[in-house]
């Protein structure tokens, strides 16, 4: 696309939905198989870590999986290419979606309430969920998505700083699998004072991680279940990783807030969600925002029905007995729990309507009522 017609598209974002328009069906991808047809693409940029190994081969370092990829494929993402011994992204500069979005809907609970974002996401992923909302995205490759626009980071600071937005999120699909431009995009977003959120898998390895969060002000990363089981049935990825990322980023000091997508009969077992629960007050502490999200029915599991309320609220108040301080219900539009409260005097603190905020009853971070510090990003 032209830039020209780029910034036109984009004057009907912010009130419209995410823009990716695919030409062909998924496919099943493993782990440095895929052949990259034809030969060394404009688009291609070199791609952080990675280790080069014999015979023009290389080991992606990026992520838990560590693909090994020969000369002239791809590994599990689909994104990162082995061009004759070294490795290069080929979604650089080249986003599927961009829009203008409430923050309230990344979910972002204690950071600029009723402030909107510029959110930004590419194709692919580096899992395969079988219930993921936005596949239309991830689970297709750069090639698959037609609608790619050309975006530089320099570009991406100026458009949130002209829509008037507070800050960056990089989401829809995985960051990990667009890093260097999340990275570059993040960096040229410091010096301008625009701040940058991201939301996350938590597949990344340490080194990366740590080296993007010194640009990150806040991190949403899913906690899909609580069993390696279930991440490896129905994502093809582990729970270690995840949890070791999610430790990562409460030691560097970067705001963060978990979501867990609850599937009925696949992770709303109630003792499973206790263990889940200690491990994150005991591990990263009570303070840490905790989102129960509803599932809809999608993708490859659309014989399931749509989350019991019931359900989600079982699952806030197991929560808040295992001593989770900010607990939330998310995709119930209208839920009472949509809303924030005050753990000490039961106040409330953040009125929302989904994504929409109301009343905030906040004095430079405290409960109007009784003067309780809420944790958070609050200006």
């Amino acid at each position: 696309m032209e830039r020209r017609d780029w910034m036109k598209a984009f004057g009907t974002l912010a009130a419209g939905g995410v823009v990716y328009v695919l030409t062909a069906p998924a496919h099943r991808v493993q782990a440095g198989s895929r052949a990259v047809p034809g030969g060394p693409a404009a688009e291609q940029h070199p791609a952080r870590y990675y280790t080069r190994l014999e015979g023009k081969a290389v080991r992606c370092d990026l992520c838990f999986r560590q693909c090994r990829i020969a000369a002239g494929n791809s590994g599990f993402c689909r994104n990162r290419v082995n061009d004759g011994g070294s490795l290069y992204t080929t979604v650089y500069g080249r986003p599927s979606a961009v829009n203008v979005e409430p923050t309230e809907k990344e979910p972002m609970h204690h950071f600029l309430p009723g402030s909107n974002m510029l959110c930004i996401g590419t194709a692919s992923c580096n899992f395969r969920c079988q219930f993921c909302h936005n596949w239309h995205l991830s689970q297709h490759s750069v090639d698959e998505v037609t609608r790619r626009f050309a975006l530089t980071p320099a570009e991406a600071v100026r458009l949130a700083q002209r829509r008037g937005v507070p800050s960056i999120s990089f989401t829809y699909n995985e960051p990990t699998v667009f890093y260097e431009y999340m990275y570059d995009v993040a960096e040229e977003a410091q010096a301008a004072g625009v701040r940058i959120i991201f939301h996350s898998n938590g597949g990344m390895r340490p080194e990366p991680l740590k080296d993007i969060l010194q640009y990150t002000d806040a991190v949403t990363m899913d906690l899909k279940g609580f069993r390696d089981e279930y991440y490896q049935r129905l994502c093809e990825a582990r729970l270690d990783p995840v949890l070791e990322s999610l430790k990562i980023v409460r030691q560097e000091g970067v705001w963060l807030e978990i979501v867990n997508l609850v599937l009925p009969g696949y992770n709303d077992d109630t003792e499973e969600l206790q263990s889940m629960c200690r491990w994150i007050r005991a591990e990263l502490g009570p303070d840490v925002p905790l989102h129960f999200s509803r599932f809809s029915p999608a993708y490859k599991m659309t014989h399931l029905t749509p989350t019991p309320v019931a359900t989600l609220e079982g699952c806030r108040d197991i929560a808040h007995e295992e001593g989770i301080r900010y607990v939330s219900i998310g995709n119930v539009p209208g839920h009472r729990d949509n809303s924030s409260f005050c753990p000490q005097c039961g106040e409330l603190i953040i009125e929302r309507f989904h994504f929409s905020v109301g009343a905030v009853n906040l004095d430079d971070g405290r409960c109007t009522f009784c003067d309780t510090p809420i944790p958070g990003i609050w200006e």
